[in-house]
């Protein structure tokens, strides 16, 4: 109660003054209450008197009283405070690792296993903290953390340059996503080159892993025919498995019938997974999540 009742006190003091004079209507007993010396409280009175420019309070017996000006700012000064009061209670909270409240985002494929495994871990040592989720493509992940709307994000590819602190945490493959009939559905391995002809589904652009197929057919000399664009690898999957082209996902991916996955072969076949933030000092409750996610990468595989 002492620390809030402090934080309200620096936000607000000769407001605080003011309320806490009119309750007793005597400097001394105020003075007592708020554990200041009555010096400091006349001062602060005064303060508020020139501040408003009318007076607010006149002599009355051993004490003072509220003048209509003085009963009115006071009686504004209660409502505020209790607001700021409340408020600064809720910012403690929200801040506080046990209690507090972590604003993530994180790319739709990650949202299957791999977050649900994240924020059960940290649930483990923090049962009472609370998680806003963010789903999104990679450009609008890194929007909403450059806004502050998240705390952290997971996201692929890693920014690059001033302002952001990154990890890397774990190499996820990448595969060819054939419809089960497909000519070459029967091979172990491919190339980008062996379907090079062939008509894509690919993510749309602004996700991150449109960014690193568009990457990854630069370096094989492929220029894709794109069929259909899409905002999800449960879209892409069913886009696949209906025949109308083949796909780059992230696997180990969700099983869809009328779809076989290949592993990806040639100098790159993977995508970088990892955590950003600002770089400036996290809140308390997303420190202790970073930590987490930091010391238990294995677990962006999923359970």
């Amino acid at each position: 109660m002492e620390d809030v009742d402090e934080a309200v006190q620096a936000l607000a003091g000769p407001l605080r003054v003011l309320a806490t004079v009119a309750e007793h209507g005597h400097v001394t007993r105020a003075a007592q209450e708020l554990r200041l010396g009555q010096p400091t409280v006349s001062r602060a009175l005064a303060r508020a008197q020139r501040a408003v420019g009318v007076p607010l309070l006149v002599p009355h017996g051993r004490g003072v009283r509220l003048t209509a000006a003085g009963r009115v700012l006071a009686e504004a000064a209660h409502r505020a405070l209790g607001e700021v009061e409340r408020a600064v209670r809720a910012v403690r909270a929200d801040d506080s690792p046990d209690t507090g409240r972590v604003a993530l985002g994180f790319l739709h494929t990650l949202g299957a296993a791999a977050v649900p495994a994240l924020v059960r871990a940290f649930h483990e040592q923090h049962p009472a903290a609370r998680f806003q989720l963010t789903q999104g493509a990679a450009g609008a992940l890194l929007a909403q953390l450059a806004a502050g709307d998240v705390d952290l994000a997971l996201t692929s590819p890693l920014p690059t340059g001033p302002g952001w602190r990154t990890r890397a945490l774990l190499e996820q493959p990448l595969v060819l996503a054939l419809p089960a009939e497909h000519p070459l559905a029967g091979r172990d391995r491919l190339a980008l080159g062996d379907v090079a002809g062939e008509e894509f589904v690919l993510f749309e652009h602004g996700y991150g892993l449109r960014e690193t197929a568009d990457a990854m057919f630069a370096e094989a000399g492929v220029v894709p025919r794109v069929a259909f664009e899409g905002q999800d690898a449960d879209t892409v999957r069913g886009l696949v498995a209906a025949g109308l082209g083949v796909a780059l996902l992230p696997a180990p991916g969700s099983p869809r019938p009328g779809v076989v996955e290949r592993p990806l072969a040639g100098p790159s076949t993977s995508r970088t997974v990892g955590l950003v933030w600002r770089d400036e000092e996290l809140p308390r409750a997303a420190a202790a999540f970073r930590d987490v996610v930091l010391a238990r990468p294995e677990l962006l595989r999923g359970p």
